[in-house]
């Protein structure tokens, strides 16, 4: 089979199996990986999150990781809400769950794609496939650009013109010849909105994210309390935060996903926060089995409640939180009893 058509019908299949958009690049085409790569981590921007200053080695040079891949495809998937992300938060009695993590898991969505995809690539035109999806060490945001699925933005995620702010990336590596696809290149220009947004001031200068500051990594990957300088910008956020996504003028030409397992389920779309607050071990495991919520426990996710009961300015959440200043959870107490405070003060009560 001539590499055009190969490119073709691979592109077919993809849209069969579900995917948005399908280009192709070279492992080798990220050159400029490393030294990005470096100066985030030596500015310490990755906070919390060891993991990606090891093996930066396959970080910044896909090739390293498999020497013998001569291709890569990578797939966009579309997870478009139907509303307006940024409504949720002038609710302040209800939790705001960032749209990706509304019902299933991704990674187990797209993982199984991929892999159907990989398994027909390979029935058709032989060759060794290796495939990933945000959980390898692997820089897949500037391979997406290199392949042509979008450009990196001012807030360093992938902005697509025909797909907007909202969709998953995954990879097939293979060791067959495919044809590429001309990178992407940047199309933000002037705007700044995704920087103007940010409530905690998460962006040192455009194309420059310092995690540390990140409502996403803050309600996810930090572990501890958070520092109480950050609390109030949080807002009603408990996992995630869409701000500086929603805010792109260009999801103008997003649409809403059409995999039903991205659908927000009835009680994602806006928890109350009272409900969540009262949830033991137990009980969020069964309330979020198959989530990516459950990922970060019981403890982490209502320390985020917490915080949000306390930025509500709602007194008549007082109860709910006076009950959890003696969590065992040393940082869901302290949460507590910051959100006590707070929420004292909004009644000119005693602190």
């Amino acid at each position: 089979m001539s590499t055009d058509r190969l490119k073709e019908r691979l592109i077919s299949q993809a849209q069969e199996e579900g995917f948005s958009a399908c280009r192709v690049c070279r492992p080798w085409d990220v050159g400029h990986v490393p030294a990005r790569l470096a100066a985030f981590l030596d500015r310490g921007y990755h906070g919390q999150m060891g993991w990606l200053a090891e093996r930066t080695h396959w970080r910044g040079a896909p090739q390293v990781l498999w020497p013998e891949a001569r291709s890569v495809i990578m797939l966009a998937e579309n997870y478009g809400p139907s509303e307006d992300p940024l409504a949720l938060l002038d609710q302040p009695d209800r939790g705001a769950v960032s749209v990706y993590a509304r019902n299933r898991d991704y990674h187990d969505v797209v993982k199984k794609r991929l892999k159907r995809l990989a398994r027909w690539l390979i029935a058709e035109a032989g060759g060794e496939v290796k495939v990933f999806v945000d959980t390898a060490p692997v820089p897949e945001k500037p391979l997406a650009e290199a392949a042509g699925l979008g450009w990196q933005g001012k807030h360093t995620n992938l902005v697509s013109r025909d797909l907007g702010s909202w969709f998953f990336i995954g990879s097939v590596f293979t060791t067959l010849e495919i044809d590429t696809d001309p990178a992407e290149v940047d199309h933000c220009g002037s705007c700044r909105a995704c920087l103007d947004i940010c409530p905690t001031d998460a962006f040192p200068a455009p194309y420059q994210l310092d995690a540390r500051r990140c409502i996403s990594y803050l309600t996810i990957e930090h572990k501890g309390p958070v520092d109480e300088e950050l609390r109030p910008g949080i807002g009603n956020r408990i996992y995630g935060c869409d701000d500086c996504l929603a805010v792109c003028p260009w999801n103008k030409f997003a649409t809403r996903a059409e995999e039903l397992r991205y659908h927000a389920r009835d009680d994602l779309k806006a928890p109350a926060l009272e409900d969540l607050a009262a949830l033991d071990d137990a009980t969020f495991r069964a309330r979020f089995s198959g989530s990516p919520i459950k990922r970060i426990g019981r403890n982490r996710f209502v320390r985020n409640v917490a915080y949000a009961i306390g930025n509500s300015g709602l007194p008549r959440l007082l109860p709910v939180v006076q009950a959890l200043c003696d969590d065992e959870d040393a940082a869901v107490a302290d949460a507590a009893r910051w959100a006590v405070m707070r929420l004292r003060s909004a009644a000119n009560g005693p602190a």
